[in-house]
């Protein structure tokens, strides 16, 4: 094998290729990233038996050909060479020769035989959103997705489609998060839904570029893959009855407040600097007509403060934990939330003004407080 390509160009598809390439794994191939060449370019596959990612770029191929190279020490090279045409030259016992300018390495790779075959979707259900929506949906629901692996279905997020619609999910038994957006470019009208694993998920928002071009979503039988550009990433599905949140939100609620969505992040902020690993205490809440006090008492101290809001709490007074309330109020994507409450044992949760072209929800559990909190 023998190829020549632009260095940046090089050096960003093994970056991204690289993204789920396993640190130590009793299959030393899927250390390493799969180099294929052949007419129509350059292809870099990483894959960790999970998640799989397959880059396409250009280059000059005079010889086609595969080969496995370490991705860390691949990476590292290309970091150090210059700017420049990098020239990759591969011999029938996977000695590997690359150079770029006045430097060159000689490094040990291995055969592309030894390397999994990534998972193939084909004719599944599918539609098309902008990478911009979808990065977006990402970041706003990722953070409420589950680290407990006793209920798997939970570490990943669920994907509802229905006709132009798609409605985004996490939860971990404390919060929800959702998540929903109108404007699918394409879809072919059925009705379909799968969940996808958080860390999949994580990869795809950092491809995704904040743009108006599109990514196809398929759905196949066991995995799920994301056509961003020239790379794809495929990501096995996971199974299991996923929660049905629709019966855990409350309607109803007695108690509806709005607050400038940055007042009440700086207020849970401010109280929450003498709250830690080691020392936590949930806030205590207190909703009156047109204040909210928020506080906060540790072994450290106490710390205390107010943040104006539009509308009466009628005294309700209510403890949450003082992370699980930032991260919801810090995902709004919108200058002006509303709260919907209704007794101190409810959760709370936090939504758009009714006017707003923004689609999302967030719940958090409350946290029971004890005398002298």
């Amino acid at each position: 094998m023998k190829f020549s390509c632009e260095k940046a160009i090089l050096q960003t598809a093994v970056t991204t290729a690289g993204r789920v390439v396993s640190t130590k794994s009793s299959i030393q191939a899927l250390e390493g990233i799969l180099i294929e060449a052949d007419h129509s370019g350059l292809r870099l596959s990483g894959y960790n038996l999970e998640t799989g990612i397959i880059t396409h770029i250009q280059g000059e191929v005079s010889q086609p050909g595969a080969i496995v190279l370490s991705a860390r020490l691949l990476g590292e090279i290309l970091r150090r060479f210059p700017d420049n045409v990098v020239t990759v030259t591969s011999t029938e016992n996977d000695s590997v020769h690359i150079v770029c300018g006045d430097t060159s390495f000689d490094i040990m790779g291995s055969s592309n035989e030894d390397y999994p075959e990534l998972p193939c979707v084909q004719d599944g259900k599918n539609f098309v959103i902008t990478q911009g929506n979808l990065r977006s949906m990402i970041s706003q629901v990722i953070f409420a997705v589950s680290n407990n692996e006793s209920r798997p279905i939970h570490t990943g997020a669920l994907f509802e489609i229905n006709e132009k619609e798609l409605t985004m999910v996490a939860v971990d038994g404390y919060r929800l998060a959702l998540r929903r957006e109108n404007r699918l470019d394409q879809s072919q009208g059925d009705s379909f839904s799968f969940v996808v694993p958080g860390a999949a998920l994580s990869e795809v928002e950092k491809i995704c570029a904040d743009s108006d071009k599109p990514v196809t979503i398929t759905q196949g039988n066991r995995h799920v893959t994301f056509q961003i550009e020239s790379t794809l990433l495929v990501a096995r599905r996971l199974e299991g009855e996923f929660l049905n949140y629709r019966q855990t939100i409350p309607q109803n609620n007695a108690i509806m407040l709005e607050v400038e969505t940055a007042d009440l992040q700086r207020s849970i902020d401010r109280v929450s600097l003498i709250i830690n690993e080691k020392l936590k205490s949930p806030l205590r809440c207190k909703f009156e007509d047109g204040i909210l006090s928020i506080s906060s008492k540790t072994a450290i101290g106490s710390a205390f403060d107010r943040c104006p809001i539009t509308g009466d709490g009628a005294g309700l007074e209510i403890g949450f934990n003082n992370r699980f309330l930032l991260d919801a109020v810090k995902a709004a994507p919108v200058s002006r939330v509303r709260l919907e409450l209704n007794t101190a044992t409810s959760p709370c949760l936090v939504l758009p003004q009714e006017e707003s072209e923004h689609h999302f929800l967030y719940m958090v559990l409350p946290v029971r407080l004890r005398t002298g909190e």
